[in-house]
């Protein structure tokens, strides 16, 4: 319609005159004979725009005698538009109603005029936003001190501040029915492989859904295996991370409203390894990693390993071993199968009720709570101390995981291998561990083995893996997920400094 007033009248209608909605009708021109309509949301735009450079062009009448010196009479408003409002930031022609609720919506200024069918959104965000504080869910002793906010454009520049190279390329969506949120996927131009952004596109492009909310909504329709307790897709709040993870030839995904970033394709060992491995020397960094594969081993296998061996297999304990744990529990009803089940549980509770808490009170009531009840439970008899050490111990141990997603896998299948280690002793829980194997050498990541580079073994690929190599000699990118651009640097080994004469 070209009609102001009746532009203004369904825009009203259809927002269902929405308070917020801020509708300004000024007349310009020397006769004061041209109307406009300026419309913004209040609390998405910076009304210091607004007023000082939107309202201020366009009022300015010495402004309008230059966009048209030729005839006063008569004023081009496109012309003004063009020269002046234009200037401050974005300006895109608008000739649809969703286009225009779209820039509404976002943030934008929308300029309507009298009398013709296009208008004007003028970018004038300037919305409240956290501003980049320390990572709170990976921190780190040496690193960079920043993580990612809820701001998309503030994520970008992020990573464009640790990237400085013209082939960083990025891809941005609207995803979301209603929610309308924005979705860009970054990766490296030369480095990354063409069919994974390809799969990348296509998978976000399937996508059908109200409204996304956070970058958990996108992973769970983009992984290639539903039916998993393993994450297949890997996501860090950590800019020096994705750019870490870009490096090598992965893809980011970054979701608007959200600080954690996705990346695909990702590997098992990409959720053991943390940013401060490469900040350390080499032999401190796979000190820590083996240590990291101990505590997986222990969070994983310590609570069934336990209960096999007491209920099945005592022949395997020392003599005064076996004496003490006897007397241990020597009074106490229950099996160690329920034990363990038991304290497990608890503990579960205790961790889920401290990380929901207030922050001044969450952790003193978490570790006072497991203090008292196991030192109540083992009093009372009703729980061995044995049982006590082996679930503090795989308690501890799940801590150590640079991601939560994994820790959050291996706290599923600890119940499970529990109930074969009671059922059928340690064949159980070996049986349980080749099942756990073939179900992991079986899952991909956007068409990379979820396993390598372990299953396939792949020999060049072990220098990140369990152990880290200096970086001297860290000369080339995974080779099944970077195949174009493999070599990262010349394997070019320090130079001995020459002895003094």
């Amino acid at each position: 319609m070209s009609s102001l007033q009746e532009n203004i009248r369904k825009i009203k209608s259809d927002l269902g005159n929405s308070s917020d909605i801020i509708i300004q009708e000024v007349r310009i021109g020397k006769k004061a004979d041209q109307a406009l309509g300026i419309l913004y949301t209040d609390g998405l735009v910076d009304k210091n725009v607004i007023t000082d450079y939107i309202r201020a062009s366009l009022l300015l009448d010495t402004r309008f005698n230059e966009a048209d010196p030729s005839n006063t009479d008569t004023l081009d408003v496109a012309q003004v538009l063009q020269k002046f409002v234009t200037t401050i930031g974005d300006a895109q022609d608008i000739h649809t109603f969703d286009d225009l609720y779209n820039g509404l919506l976002s943030g934008d200024a929308i300029i309507l005029f009298d009398g013709s069918t296009k208008a004007k959104a003028v970018s004038a965000q300037g919305w409240q936003n956290r501003g980049v504080t320390e990572p709170s869910a990976e921190s780190v002793v040496r690193g960079p001190r920043e993580a990612f906010t809820e701001t998309l454009r503030t994520n970008t520049s992020l990573i464009r501040r640790k990237i400085k190279d013209p082939n960083l390329w990025m891809e941005t969506k609207q995803i979301g029915r209603v929610t309308k949120t924005e979705v860009a996927f970054m990766y490296i131009k030369g480095i990354v492989n063409d069919k994974v952004v390809e799969e990348v596109r296509e998978r976000l492009d399937r996508i059908d859904i109200d409204g996304i909310l956070e970058s958990g909504y996108i992973e769970e329709m983009i992984q290639d295996d539903v039916f998993t307790p393993f994450p297949t897709v890997y996501n860090s709040e950590r800019p020096d991370v994705i750019a870490a993870e870009l490096l090598e030839g992965k893809v980011a995904i970054l979701v608007d409203g959200t600080p954690f970033v996705l990346v695909v394709p990702a590997l098992f060992v990409s959720f053991l390894h943390a940013a401060e491995d490469y900040y350390h020397r080499a032999d401190i960094s796979s000190l820590i990693r083996i240590l990291r594969y101990l505590g997986i081993f222990i969070a994983l296998f310590g609570p069934s390993l336990y209960v096999a061996i007491t209920t099945f297999h005592q022949e395997m304990l020392p003599t005064q071993l076996l004496v003490s744990l006897a007397s241990q529990r020597e009074g106490v009803p229950f099996p160690a199968f329920f034990e363990a089940i038991m304290m497990e549980v608890a503990f579960e509770i205790l961790r889920e009720a401290g990380l929901r808490m207030p922050r001044t009170i969450g952790p003193a009531v978490s570790i006072v709570g497991t203090l008292v009840i196991g030192q109540a439970a083992v009093e009372a008899g009703i729980i061995s101390a044995a049982m006590v050490i082996v679930v503090s111990t795989t308690a501890i141990s799940s801590f150590v995981f640079p991601s939560y997603s994994l820790a959050n896998s291996i706290r599923i299948l600890r119940f499970p291998f529990i109930i074969l280690a009671d059922t059928f002793g340690l064949f159980g829980v070996i049986v349980g561990t080749i099942a756990t194997l073939l179900h992991l050498c079986s899952l991909r990541s956007f068409g990379v083995p979820y396993m390598s580079p372990f299953a396939p073994m792949i020999l060049p690929d072990q220098k990140d893996a369990i152990l880290r190599l200096p970086q001297w000699a860290m000369f080339s990118r995974p080779r099944l997920i970077s195949q174009i651009n493999v070599t990262r640097k010349q394997n070019v080994p320090p130079r001995k400094p020459e002895p003094r004469q």
